[in-house]
Order: structure tokens, then sequence, then C-alpha cells
């Protein structure tokens, strides 16, 4: 598939816009940055900034095995017990570690899950040189975490559409903001925008204009 060119405000916005748009988890497409977003001096317009994005198709015959694998290594040197139970073997590979008081796989805000899922990928690419679109989750809590943000983010639109006025959702890592802009994606009265930066960024839900 060719190349996309996506137009936002700045590079990562433009990400989640392409995210939405083509409907793939970050993972699933590569990013070119041809212009970087320049605010505007004195009232001025500035310049959006313009990413292209290519989704990544990648198929190995033993990548579930890989990952397996790479995965008991992981629980192996954290001194967890954990059985990896393969949810999908399709791209993108779904993955899910079930046992007892695997809380700390998952950390504060599922972080410590999103660092796991980080280096299982870093190490699959050492394996099979080539960048694999997975998931891993910890019994089903990527699940349950997006089903309540879906049900708060329809909850607080409405309560946009009712109050007339914008609502701030608390600090979100990027998958669960693109979790956000998705359900409301397609919403006739609101919509949504990402605002701060790093670790602080977060959601606006507002009126659709016009």
């Amino acid at each position: 598939m060719e190349g996309i060119e996506i137009v936002a405000a700045t590079v990562e916005e433009a990400i989640e816009k392409a995210e939405a748009q083509l409907g793939l988890s970050r993972d699933q497409f590569e990013v070119e940055s041809i212009r970087e977003g320049k605010s505007g001096i004195l009232g001025t317009k500035g310049k959006e900034a313009l990413i292209r994005v290519i989704p990544v198709i990648s198929a190995e015959e033993d990548a579930v095995k890989v990952v397996t694998e790479i995965l008991d290594t992981l629980l192996g040197f954290l001194d967890v017990t954990g059985k990896v139970e393969v949810l999908s073997d399709e791209i993108p590979l779904a993955l899910d570690i079930t046992g007892d008081d695997l809380g700390i796989l998952i950390g504060r805000r599922g972080q410590t899950l999103a660092s796991l899922e980080y280096i299982t990928k870093l190490m699959v690419v050492g394996r099979l040189k080539t960048w694999l679109p997975l998931t891993v989750d910890v019994g089903g809590y990527k699940k349950r975490r997006r089903d309540s943000l879906q049900r708060l983010a329809l909850y607080l639109a409405e309560q946009v559409k009712s109050r007339r006025r914008a609502i701030t959702m608390e600090p979100m890592p990027a998958d669960e903001r693109r979790i956000v802009h998705l359900t409301l994606a397609d919403n006739p009265d609101v919509t949504t925008q990402s605002i701060g930066e790093g670790e602080s960024r977060k959601v606006v839900i507002l009126l659709r204009q016009g």
C-alpha cells in the first residue's frame, strides 16, 4: 500500500489522526515526518505538520513461537509465574498473560504493561529482524480498560452536548487517547483533540462546529 499524507497541528496529532483514519495502531504503520508543525507569530497562522504514513504488514512463520518464548523469558527474569496465551496468530498478533497476582505486570494506569509490550517488540525485532505488530495483555486488563474508556467517552460526550461546554479528560497514554478518539470519531455532536505534552497529554471533548 502506498503512503498516505496526513496534516495536523503537530506531528503527534497527525499520528493520532492517522490511527483513526486507517483504523490501525501506531505499531502498524511507519511514519515519515515531512514537515514539523510551527506556531504562528503575533496571531498569524502557523504551519501545520505533515507526515506520510505507510502501513506495515509483517509475516513470519515462527513469529508466534518467537514472541511466546520472549514473553516466557521476560516472566522468568521478573520472577513472575504466568501463562502466555495466544489470542490471535494473525497480524497484528495478540497475546495475553494469565495467572494469579499479576498486578505487578500492569502497574499504575497500565504503564508497566506498556513497557513490557515495548520491550517485547524490541526483542522481537532483534530475533526476526523486522518490526512485528503485536499487543500484549495481562489478564484481559486492556479489554476491560478499553470498554471502560469507551463507556466514559460516550458519557462525557453526552455531558458536553447537554452542558454546551468542553470537557478535558485526565492525562492518558497514546493508546488510550486513541480509544477515545475512535469511539467519538463518528459522533455527530462532538469532536476530540489532544492537548499537552508528554505524560501530561490529554483528550478534550468539545462541541462539533457547524
